[in-house]
Parts: C-alpha cells; structure tokens; sequence
C-alpha cells in the first residue's frame, strides 16, 4: 500500500449532461485518477428532455469512490473538492424528504419556447439582456422552474409555503454533499449556489450578483425557494454526507463552460476558449467590465474569488455538438462509437455537398431561431454515410465560426489563436477543420478534460492547495497546434454554403 501525505490531492466532480465525472489532482496539476458514469437521457415528448437528478446523485457518489480507489486514497490525503455542473439544468425538490418533485429539466429542453414569448412581449427576447446578459427563451433555469410550478400537481401551494427549494445541478449536489436531510440534532444541508451558475438563471441582476425580486415576481417563483449566491472560489462548508469525501472541504464551484476557461487559464481579459462537448460553447473573458453583446451572445460571470470583483465574460452557446455525433451514432446507427466516425469521414474528399443543420432545439447563439429544425441538405443519388459523417463534424466547426465571428465583433478584435478543450478535440480531422474555417491557429492542451481540471483548479486556489493563478497558469501545458491550410476564397465560399443550408432550417416548428 501507498503511503501518502495530508493534502496531497485535490477532487474535483464534474456533472456533465451526459456523464459524471470524478478526478483527482496532484500538485503537478496532472490527473492522478479519473472515473465516470453515464446517465439516462430522458425525452417524454418532442424537445422535451430530462434526467433523473437521484440517478445523478447517486453516480457522483459511485464515481468519486471509484477514482478514489485507483489511488488507493483516504479524505485525509484530499484537501479539497471543486465542483463543475451542466448549468441551466433545473432542480426542484422538497427539502423535507430530499425528493425532486419532477425530473430535472436540461438546459436543451424547449417545453418553455412559447411561454417564453409571452414572457417576452412586444420587447422582444431582448427584454432584460442589459439586466441578465441572457436572452428570455427556453436555455435559462427560471421559465424551467415556472413550468415546473404551474404543471405538477401541488407544486406552487407546497412553493408558497416554503416546502420547495430550486436549484441548478450544483446546488441540488450541494444540498446533497452537505448532509441533505437531516434530523432535528444535525445541521441544515446547504442551499447555496455560485455566482457563474446563478447568472444562467435569467432571476439574477448581473451587476449586482443578487437575485432580482422584479424578475422573480415576473416569472411568479417565489424568493423562498432560491439558494444563496455565494463567490465562486471560497468557502461552501464541508462534505458531511457519510461518503468517501466525508469532512473534506468545497472551495470551488463553477459552471461547467466557466470551469473550462479557468482550466485553460483563461484569466486575461481577451483570453477565449471553445469546448467541444454535448454543445459547443466559446467563452472570452472580459475582465471586471461587464459587456452586453450586440451580436446574439450572452453576457456571464467568468469567475469571482471570494472578497474580489467578479470578471465577466461574453458566451456563444450552440445547443448541438458532440451530443451530434451521439444522435449519428445512436439514432441513424452510421458509426459504431463516437471515435469512429473520424476514419469514415476520412474516407472521402470532401462533403459530396451535403449539409447536417443540428437544430435539433431550434438554434442558439448567435442566430437564436427557435423556429429552426434539424435538416439534411444537398442529398443526391451520390451521397453517403461517409459524407453525411463529414458533414456532422463540417456542423460543428461552422457553428464555431458563427460564435467566432460575432465575438470578434463584440470585442472589436479577432481572436489570433482559438484554445479548445472538450472530449470532441481529440479528432484530428475535426480541428483542422476548425483551423481551416477559421483561418487561425487551434490550440489543444494535454488534458483536454480541462472542465473537470478547471474546478480543481478553483477548489485548489480556495484551499490554498495553489498559491496563485500564476502557479496554475505554469502547469498548464499544449500538446498540439493546428495550423490553417485552406485559402481565403474556398473558406468564404464553404462558409456561404453553409449559410443557405442553415437557412432552409428556418420556420419549422
């Protein structure tokens, strides 16, 4: 057995939309043990979709003693825990007997589209972005909470009297990690959320980092049921459920796609990040200025360190990427497993002219067109899996260079190099892709898995385990750099292909 010392490691949890993930870091910043589960996707009817949040709870608690037996490890040796989510998703159960009173509903859901418009009016979806940084439609947590409310049986009269408690999958896990239900001697379980997860809410006033009693009285959630917003990096008490991590310390908690630019040490103004994940999304910090976007992106908090101003962010949120390939894989059964559909794409030259348009939920950034569907264009009697194959990963590199291109107009420069992280980044084919539409470097580090890196870092600098945001910056390293090989002229004429395909999409739903 291997003897080690107090503090050795930091753990970080990191619950994604398909899988939780454990991991464990040692002061090098190298992941020393890593291990996750999927869980089951739900979709009760046409974009509807859900998870089990007690399935999801019970896998953080398998995965975290699964990584933690690989090493061999005890809490003692653990110095803290960081804790990364899916954002939007939305939790409601009763703090009484710890039951969710519905499934949780993903942040990919689109039930809320047309309770959205209403919510909207004659304003438009643009009603309380100055306010929020968020646009009023079905991504953010709060109308998910209202349907909740206004569709299960009981639910508001149980709301009114203070029997119901709201939150995103951080703060359902929280709740959970920190003791859940308790019996009169114990100490209440914790109801709290971080400040980069409260602001995907569409409840909470961005420049004051509060919720916003107008918002909630709008959206008819009552105050009660909201957690507390704390910092980011600091202090969110101790574990106390009876598990492996029991007594070890929460000092970090951020949002899964700001735990990603953290852990690409995107701590610079003008630092971006794209991860290739279930979505796509492409984070540029900002720095304490808050930047409304005037090109279809979302405004967010990037971070905020205890007793420091929060840094901000602008966001290009695309609903379909990997989960892409998945739906390749699973649905159409092209490709046996998500690494295989590289080779088949390398089989042929090019996309044979067709176009995948995932608007599977409508479209997110930076087109928000929740009219759109998912459509398949320029077939012929020459087509074939291998293009249709090529043309899923060709999505996901366009929608990449939409976000891009508004981004670079928000913040009035373009972006000279792209660093990229998220399990879809270890297909080469699909990063020179990248490089070639956008016609700059793309960047990949050794562990492309830098969400769940980018928590442990945060736990770590809440612990005192690193020292500095400098002493992380020096222990993340690149492990590739993809250069653009494609001429500016086939660029624009693939990009303006690209374009009419995604417009014959419109006006579908």
């Amino acid at each position: 057995m291997t003897t080690t010392k107090a503090n050795s490691f930091i753990a970080a949890i990191d619950q994604g939309t398909t899988s939780t993930r454990c991991v464990f870091l040692d002061r090098a910043g190298n992941v020393a043990a890593s291990a996750s589960k999927e869980h089951k996707q739900i979709f009760p009817q046409r974009g509807w979709v859900e998870h089990d949040a007690l399935e999801i709870w019970n896998n953080v608690r398998s995965v975290v003693s699964q990584a933690m037996a690989e090493i061999d490890i005890t809490p003692y040796e653990v110095a803290s825990v960081g804790l990364t989510n899916q954002r939007e998703t939305t939790v409601v159960w009763n703090k009484r007997t710890g039951q969710p009173i519905y499934n949780a509903i993903v942040w990919q859901d689109t039930r809320t589209a047309d309770y959205c418009k209403e919510l909207a009016g004659e304003e438009g979806q643009q009603k309380w972005l100055d306010r929020t940084g968020l646009l009023i439609n079905s991504y953010p947590a709060g109308p998910k909470v209202t349907w909740i409310l206004n569709n299960v049986e009981g639910a508001r009269e149980l709301a009114e009297k203070g029997e119901l408690l709201f939150g995103t999958i951080d703060t359902w896990l929280l709740w959970n990690l920190t003791g859940g239900v308790r019996g009169d001697d114990g100490e209440e379980a914790l109801h709290v959320t971080d400040v980069t997860n409260a602001s995907r809410t569409l409840l909470m006033d961005l420049r004051t980092q509060q919720w916003d009693p107008e918002l909630c009285a709008a959206l008819d959630i009552p105050m009660s049921m909201l957690p507390e917003i704390r910092p980011s990096i600091g202090d969110f008490r101790s574990v106390r459920h009876r598990g492996s991590l029991a007594d070890v310390p929460i000092t970090g908690v951020l949002g899964d796609q700001q735990a990603a630019l953290f852990g690409q040490g995107g701590f610079a103004a003008g630092d971006a990040k794209n991860t290739y994940g279930t979505g796509l999304f492409l984070l540029m910090n900002t720095g304490t200025e808050l930047k409304i976007s005037e090109h279809g992106l979302l405004s967010t908090v990037a971070y905020q360190i205890q007793g420091k101003d929060p840094v901000f962010a602008l966001e290009g949120s695309v609903s379909m990427g990997g989960s892409l390939v998945q739906w390749l894989r699973d649905n159409l059964q092209i490709i046996p497993n998500a690494p295989a559909i590289e080779n088949l794409a390398r089989e042929v030259e090019d996309n044979g002219g067709v176009h995948v348009v995932p608007a599977f939920s409508g479209l997110f950034a930076p087109r928000w067109r929740p009219d759109a569907r998912g459509i398949i264009t320029g077939l012929t009697r020459y087509a074939n899996r291998k293009h249709i194959a090529r043309a899923v990963l060709e999505a996901n590199a366009f929608q990449t260079r939409e976000v891009v291109d508004a981004m670079a107009k928000d913040a009035g420069k373009t972006l000279e190099t792209l660093c990229v992280d998220g399990a879809m980044v270890e297909n080469s084919l699909l990063m020179q892709m990248q490089a070639d539409f956008l016609g700059i470097n793309v960047q990949r580090l050794e562990d492309v898995e830098t969400t769940a890196v980018g928590a442990a870092f945060a736990a770590g600098l809440g612990s005192g385990f690193f020292i500095s945001m400098e002493e992380i910056s020096e222990l993340i390293k690149v492990k590739h750099v993809w250069n653009p090989q494609m001429d500016e002229t086939q660029r624009e004429e693939k990009f303006a292909e690209w374009n009419k395909a995604v417009e014959c999409s419109y006006d579908q739903a």
